[in-house]
């Protein structure tokens, strides 16, 4: 059996993750080997091959270096059927917003936090089901400048149809510029937002 390899040295949690979903998907795909260069990476790994039944076993090289391998050993009749069941159990959200009130995800480390709310927003754009906004208050806003590296998520996000808005009394406070992608919000739009559907705060 040939198996695919995926080289995500580089690459912080999750997108190895969600590159191996995407290639596992395929149906022509029977396995597939993935490089990454952290044990985080390969603890994601294993509890997503779990997660749908599929064999995981892991070789480390050095402490930079660990091959992942996952084979599949599930039907798609199986794969189909475990969907549904999830989902006959879990009500779906369709409809959600997201509020980010920093530049950074949870406490402790900045540097931490800056790869953490990079990770979350490359995040959103993988989701079957996309937030219909994202609001950005505060040092959240410096997501949406220029020089962030979120610019090409969130033109991803306004891409399938996502609002992108930034608080404009945040903006002038900042002295930053209109954002280089979505629009510009009063504080009013942007509770009329919140108020009119469930949001996750970041």
């Amino acid at each position: 059996m040939k198996t695919k390899t995926i080289n995500m040295r580089g690459f912080p949690c999750p997108k190895p993750m969600i590159e191996a979903k995407k290639e596992l998907s395929k149906e022509t795909t029977e396995g597939i080997l993935v490089m990454v260069d952290n044990m985080p990476s390969v603890q994601n790994l294993e509890k997503f091959s779990k997660s749908i039944n599929h064999d995981f076993s892991y070789v480390k090289k050095s402490n930079t270096v660990f091959e992942v391998t996952i084979i599949k050993t599930t039907t798609k009749s199986t794969l189909i059927n475990h969907q549904q069941l999830t989902t006959n159990h879990q009500s779906p959200i369709t409809y959600y917003g997201v509020s980010i009130g920093r530049d950074t995800m949870g406490d402790g480390e900045k540097e931490l936090g800056k790869i953490l709310i990079k990770g979350f927003i490359y995040s959103l754009t993988e989701l079957e089901t996309p937030p219909k906004f994202i609001a950005f208050l505060n040092s959240g806003v410096f997501l949406t400048n220029e020089n962030s590296n979120t610019i090409d998520d969130l033109k991803q996000l306004k891409e399938k149809g996502v609002e992108i808005l930034s608080c404009g009394t945040c903006l002038n406070y900042y002295n930053l510029k209109k954002p280089a992608v979505g629009e510009v919000a009063n504080m009013y739009e942007i509770v009329e937002k919140l108020s009119s559907t469930k949001t996750i705060n970041i």
